[in-house]
Parts: C-alpha cells; structure tokens; sequence
C-alpha cells in the first residue's frame, strides 16, 4: 500500500493519494466495477486539480478583500446601468477582448464592481489581475534595465483580464503616462482591460498632464469598450455621516 501511494505521488495523483484508503473503502461498500472504480478516482482527481488551479488563480489575481456584488446597493447611486453591469458577468467581454471603463466619483462601488469581475473571471478559467494604477507605475519605474522592463510589462500583458483601478486620483509624469500606455498598447485587442476613473476622458489631461500619448491611449481604450457611469455621493461619506449622526443621537 505504501509504493501505492509513492507511485501516486509520482503521477501527480495528489487527491488519490491523500485519500485512497477512504476511496477504497467506499467503493468496498458501494461494491464498484473495476471500470467503474477507474472513472470515479478519474473524476475525483481533475475536481481536486480544477479546485487547486482555481484557488491559484484567485491567488495570483491579486485581488484582496472585497464585498460580494450581491452586497452592492443599487439604490445608493442615483444612476447606474444595473442590467449593463450584471450582464458583464457572463464574461462575454473577455472572448471578444472588449474593455470596460467604470466612471464616477470616489466611493460609488467601482472597485468593489472590478474586483468581482476579476473575481468572476478566476473562478472561470481565466487568469486575471487586479492593481490600481499607482502600483502599476510604481512597479515597472523600478526596473533597472530594459530587459527587467520588458519582463514586468509581460506580467500585466498576459493574464486575460487586467483590471488598473483608481485612474485619476494621483497624476502622473510623461514617464508614467508612457508605461501606462504601453500596457494599453501592447494589450490592444489581445486582452480585455477594466479601468475603474474619477474623471471624464476629456479631464485626462490632468491625470496625464503634457504626455502626448494620452489621445492615443483613450482611443486603444475605447475600441471595443463598454461605459458604465456612476453618478451620486460617496457611499462611505454617507455611512460616515449616518454614523456621526448615531452616535450624537445615543450620546
């Protein structure tokens, strides 16, 4: 029984080998044909494997904390595409490497919309990465070489989905803006991209201020592009202010 369990660990049978004695013990019980016996341990090993890999995935992503969409209030923003944004769900995008742009102020649920994507699309088989654009930046300016910079442009050219969130709250010098696009550029119909921005098209300018490449880098965006606009105030304004009122009112 013991070089059983060896030869399955040799064959990256992992679950079989965690589990033969049980697995044995119930097919005994359950009194399974050979064949049978074959395609149950068959199944058993690729649902281990599939949860394996998706775990890695959501791992990879990324992609933090977040609130579950079923969590998201509805009725907090004063406009919002509900059938647009639940339809995005299906992933549809991600076959037609179509990009979604989240508009609207601070503290309206962008990002907690984004990281459900990202979510969604882990857990369906594609890779996905969630940073805001700081982080981008920050990461690629770091590189020492140009070789280091190809290899870290890879890591946000490759997985199926790249979310950047948070575009327009820091600005950024031609440098950045340039990395940035690059990104853009180099996933243009290739990769679907989520920007998550509190500011219109027309105000990038002031996330980008002098960098010619911003034209460029809005026009590779919206191609193939889906516009959700969010209008309303800050919902964790509005949780501050009720909690203020609360506990004036108890004290």
């Amino acid at each position: 029984m013991d070089q059983l369990h060896e030869n399955l660990k040799s064959l990256r049978l992992n679950y079989l080998s965690e589990h033969l004695d049980e697995f044995l013990i119930n097919c005994e019980k359950s009194s399974l044909k050979p064949l049978d016996m074959i395609d149950r341990m068959a199944e058993l090993e690729i649902l281990e494997r599939n949860q394996r890999s998706t775990s890695q995935r959501i791992k990879t992503a990324k992609i933090g904390k977040f609130r579950h969409i079923q969590e998201f209030d509805w009725d907090h923003p004063k406009s919002i595409n509900k059938d647009l944004v639940m339809g995005l769900f299906s992933l549809d995008f991600l076959k037609e490497n179509r990009n979604i742009v989240i508009a609207g102020p601070q503290g309206m649920g962008k990002t907690l919309i984004s990281k459900n994507l990202a979510y969604q699309a882990a857990t369906k088989g594609y890779n996905s990465l969630f940073k805001t654009a700081a982080q981008i930046v920050m990461d690629l300016s770091s590189a020492e070489s140009s070789v280091a910079l190809v290899r870290k442009l890879k890591v946000y050219t490759r997985p199926k989905l790249l979310v950047i969130d948070e575009i327009g709250y820091l600005s950024f010098d031609q440098k950045s803006a340039d990395l940035i696009f690059e990104i853009v550029n180099r996933r243009y119909e290739n990769g679907s991209i989520i920007i998550t921005t509190n500011l219109a098209f027309k105000d990038w300018g002031e996330i980008f201020p002098g960098s010619p490449c911003v034209t460029a880098m809005i026009d590779r965006l919206t191609h193939h592009c889906e516009i959700i606009k969010l209008t309303g105030d800050s919902y964790r304004r509005l949780e501050a202010t009720t909690s203020t009122k609360k506990g004036k009112k108890n004290g």
